[in-house]
C-alpha cells in the first residue's frame, strides 16, 4: 500500500466532518473535483472504501472512522507540539489572535487594543469577536478576554474586575430616589433568555415583572442606546452606561448583579513573549478603568458624559 501523507488524513477528516465533499472542499480550500478525485485515489491505494454516500451525505465506514480517529489524534498532537513552539518564544513580535464578546470590544477594550499597538508595533492582533467559547487548547485564540464566573479549568490567567449592573434611564427622563420598590412603575428594556447571563434577567422579573418588560434585545450591544432614545430604563454595564450619551444612573442593582472580567491563556503559552506582553499591558488598562466597570467611582452622569 503506497505511503499516506497528512494532506489525505486531513481529506478524510473534513469530509467525515462537513458530510459532503462541497463542504470538504471548503474547509480545505480547494474545489470540489479536487476532492472527489483524492478521495477516489486514496480509496483505490488503500483498497477500501472509506464513506459510504446516503440520503445524509458521506458517512464513514469502519475504515474511515479508523482513519477519522487517527487524524484527529495526529491534529491534536501538531496543536500541542505548535503550542509548546510558541511558548518558547522570547520576543514580542509576530501574530496574536485575541478573542472576546462584541460589548466589551465596542465600549471598553478597542481604545487598549490601539493602546497596545502603539507600545508593542511588532505584534499584530488578530480580534476574534463572538459570544461562544473559542477553545484556547485548539488555538483558535490564543487569549481570550471574557465575563464570566467560572473560566475554563484549562486556562490560566487573572480576574481584572467584576462588572458590574446599574439601572440607568434617559437623562431627561431619570427618576429622583429610584428604589427597587418603585420597578414596577416604569417601561423597561430587558434581554432576550440567555443573554448576558441569568442574574439581571431575574432581577427585572422579580422587580418590574415579565409585563413591564416592553422591548427585548438578543445583544447587550444597542441596550444602552436603546434606553437614551427613551424606550424605557434598564440595567445596564456601569462601564457602557458611563460611555454612552443621555443616560443618567438612577440606581445600584443588587450587589449579586456581577460577572468578572478574565484574562486567560494556555498554559503552555503563558511564556511566550507577545502572550505575556499582551497580558501585562492589558491588566494595567484595565486597572487604570476598574472604578467605572465596578460602579465604585460615584460617576455623575451629566449632559450624556461621565463625571467623577
Amino acid at each position: 500500500m503506497a505511503e499516506i501523507v497528512w494532506d489525505e488524513f486531513r481529506l478524510v477528516r473534513a469530509i467525515a466532518e462537513a458530510r459532503s465533499l462541497a463542504g470538504a472542499a471548503d474547509a480545505l480550500g480547494i474545489n470540489h473535483s479536487t476532492v472527489f478525485r483524492r478521495l477516489g485515489s486514496l480509496e483505490k491505494a488503500m483498497g477500501a472504501r472509506l464513506f459510504e454516500r446516503s440520503r445524509t451525505g458521506y458517512a464513514p465506514t469502519a475504515a474511515g472512522e479508523k482513519m477519522v480517529d487517527l487524524a484527529n489524534r495526529i491534529a491534536d498532537e501538531i496543536v500541542d507540539l505548535e503550542r509548546k513552539i510558541t511558548g518558547q518564544d522570547l520576543r514580542p513580535s509576530g501574530d496574536l489572535r485575541v478573542t472576546t464578546n462584541d460589548t466589551l470590544l465596542v465600549h471598553l477594550l478597542s481604545e487598549v487594543f490601539v493602546g497596545f499597538r502603539r507600545a508593542f508595533p511588532e505584534i499584530n492582533l488578530d480580534i476574534v469577536v463572538g459570544n461562544e467559547p473559542l477553545n484556547l487548547s485548539k488555538r483558535d485564540a490564543d487569549i481570550a478576554l471574557r465575563a464570566t464566573e467560572r473560566p475554563p479549568e484549562s486556562l490560566i490567567g487573572r480576574r481584572l474586575a467584576g462588572i458590574r449592573w446599574a439601572i440607568f434611564a434617559a437623562s431627561g427622563d431619570a427618576p429622583k430616589n429610584f428604589t427597587a420598590s418603585d420597578a414596577r412603575r416604569y417601561n423597561w428594556i430587558g434581554l432576550s433568555d440567555g443573554i448576558g447571563g441569568p442574574k439581571p434577567t431575574k432581577w427585572l422579573l422579580d422587580n418590574a415583572g415579565a409585563d413591564r418588560i416592553v422591548y427585548k434585545l438578543n445583544t447587550v450591544l444597542g441596550l444602552a442606546e436603546a434606553v437614551a432614545a427613551g424606550g424605557g430604563m434598564a440595567l445596564i454595564p456601569c462601564f457602557i452606561g458611563a460611555a454612552t450619551p443621555g443616560l443618567t444612573r438612577v440606581a445600584f442593582p443588587e450587589p449579586e448583579i456581577e460577572a468578572g472580567l478574565w484574562l486567560l491563556t494556555h498554559p503552555d503559552l503563558k511564556n511566550t513573549a507577545r502572550v505575556r506582553a499582551f497580558m501585562d499591558y492589558t491588566a494595567a488598562e484595565i486597572g487604570k478603568r476598574r472604578a467605572i466597570i465596578e460602579c465604585t467611582n460615584d460617576v455623575a452622569m451629566k449632559n450624556g458624559k461621565a463625571e467623577a
